[in-house]
């Protein structure tokens, strides 16, 4: 899938602040839902994130919490939710964001 993000924290002057990248498709588990995502929005989480978190060494950091998309995928033990929903919501900080294709979110 398509994504944005960044490996070296810090300004988002330099040439290779935000990069256009692939990463494998994710699969939702667990109570999650995959969410195919039509459109995001920056806030202040976004910008400071950006300026100081330091991906796991040989991952990407993809960005994007706010978020509006429709359900491509639902965990087996997700309960209110079908595939074809419309939502919006915002992520966790402690998973990719929504800057990508496709975002898994609980």
């Amino acid at each position: 899938m398509k994504a944005i993000g960044y490996k070296i924290p810090g300004p988002i002057d330099r040439a290779n602040a935000l990069q256009d990248i692939d990463l494998p498709r994710p699969t939702a588990t667990g109570h999650d839902l995959l969410v195919e995502v039509a459109a995001v929005s920056v806030n202040p989480v976004d910008t400071k994130v950006r300026k100081s978190a330091t991906p796991t060494e040989g991952d990407w950091k993809v960005l994007g919490w706010d978020a509006v998309g429709r359900v491509a995928e639902v965990g087996p033990e997700t309960q209110g939710f079908a595939v074809g929903d419309e939502v919006f919501y915002a992520g966790s900080i402690t998973r990719p964001g929504a800057n990508s294709q496709l975002l898994i979110s609980n």
